[in-house]
């Protein structure tokens, strides 16, 4: 990631700039870790990159990955998922406030962010915690959080306790500016389910999470966050009546965006009809209907970001019955090629998939993704009708349940730069 005068000039391809349609690449020059000419500026370099057949895209950013650092290694660390980041085209990550311990405090914030100095292969954003533990009682120190260098709070996957408190800490973030991100969910609703309320897990006898454990809370929080005046960051969607509240609310002029995890719009609850705990997964997966709306949601801009909710795990966490696994995908080195699915079968343009994944989310968080003159260096280039087999052998991360296993993919990665500085390159 260090930056060089050395200059690089990428050639061929097509181009996303972060916004509007892919263009063919007139050519872009790197130097000192930024882009430093577009076009007839970029002219001569020291070295170049053919990508010739490739997408030039802005570096992804997620707004949800669990780099497991701190914690005890044993389902990976922030060096190791990092790599794998980079491997699927992402230059910047939202880390999870879901640490051990809790990323409740600036000296927790600090620990992170020098770990990811020293060995991160991509930019990390701190997520902090909303409150102590993220036990959904006391409130955290968010002016020191924001201090340290966390850009967001939130709740991670787990829930506020009472609608009091969640009020509260609505109010507390606004006289910081800060945004608050919030995976919806009603725990008393949701109880001790594990699967979609639906025909699949009556028929194999699941424990389900109705839809309105879902919808209860985004009403709830869309209210607050109307009285409030904060800006609401709904986390990991999957229901279609929480994309039409959503549109509704931003029609009455609520400050909210969302996001939703690529898992939700390719797999439905049908995954789990052969009891496979890869896919026990929270919010759970639910209908073709819900995943259709999703779809749309993000197609229309309702949705803001698509992220990868990566959680790795050790193969005991996952290979446990069903409903005594640990919920997560390791699914950040899949998410374009599950987006490039949708794109072949007509779902998503190319162009809004990539945006959903770069500039969408990195307005969240009041940055910006973009490839532009004076921007940062930090972008991917990938094949889109490239193949790759994720499998145990390929996968970077610490976590090998990935959501696909064994079957060829589109959208192979070639180069993920961060600022200038080759992050991943299938070259080796």
């Amino acid at each position: 990631m260090n930056a060089t005068e050395q200059t690089l000039r990428i050639t061929g391809g097509r181009l996303f700039d972060g916004q509007g349609e892919l263009r063919d690449n007139p050519g872009l020059l790197i130097r000192g870790g930024l882009v430093a000419g577009v076009g007839d500026a970029a002219a001569r370099a020291d070295s170049e990159y053919d990508a010739t057949g490739c997408v030039v895209a802005p570096g992804f950013v997620d707004l949800c990955c669990n780099l497991r650092e701190p914690g005890n290694g044993q389902k990976g660390n922030i060096a190791s998922e990092t790599r794998a980041a980079a491997h699927g085209g992402f230059t910047t990550v939202c880390a999870s406030p879901e640490t051990s311990p809790v990323n409740d405090s600036s000296a927790v914030t600090h620990l992170i962010r020098e770990a990811a100095s020293s060995r991160g292969a991509v930019r990390v954003l701190p997520i902090g915690a909303i409150t102590r533990g993220l036990q959904g009682e006391l409130l955290s120190d968010m002016a020191g959080l924001k201090a340290a260098g966390c850009v967001a709070v939130g709740n991670g996957s787990r829930g506020v306790i009472n609608a009091r408190t969640l009020r509260r800490c609505m109010a507390y973030a606004q006289t910081f500016g800060l945004t608050v991100m919030f995976s919806p969910e009603n725990q008393a609703l949701a109880a001790d389910g594990y699967a979609h309320d639906g025909q699949v897990a009556t028929r194999l006898g699941l424990l389900g999470i109705p839809e309105v454990a879902e919808t209860a809370a985004v009403m709830e929080m869309l209210l607050l966050a109307e009285e409030t005046g904060v800006r609401l960051h709904l986390s990991q969607l999957s229901c279609a009546r929480s994309v039409e509240m959503l549109a509704q609310a931003r029609q009455r002029g609520i400050a909210v965006t969302a996001d939703v995890a690529m898992h939700q719009l390719v797999f439905t609850d049908q995954a789990l009809a052969g009891f496979d705990s890869r896919f026990h997964v929270r919010p759970p997966l639910r209908s073709e209907t819900d995943r259709r709306a999703l779809v749309a949601g993000v197609r229309e801009g309702v949705i803001d970001a698509i992220v990868s909710q990566h959680q790795p795990h050790d193969s005991a966490a996952k290979q446990a019955p069903l409903a005594a696994s640990e919920p997560g995908l390791s699914s950040i080195e899949s998410v374009l090629s599950l987006g490039l699915e949708l794109v072949q079968r007509g779902e998503l343009d190319l162009s809004r998939l990539l945006e959903a994944l770069s500039s969408g989310p990195a307005s969240v968080v009041e940055r910006r993704a973009a490839i532009a003159e004076g921007m940062p260096a930090d972008l991917c280039v990938f094949e889109c009708e490239g193949q790759w087999l994720p499998s145990a052998q390929t996968l970077l991360s610490e976590g090998r349940h990935g959501p696909v296993l064994d079957r060829s993919l589109p959208g192979r990665m070639k180069l993920t730069l961060v600022a200038g500085g080759v992050a991943w390159s299938d070259a080796g």
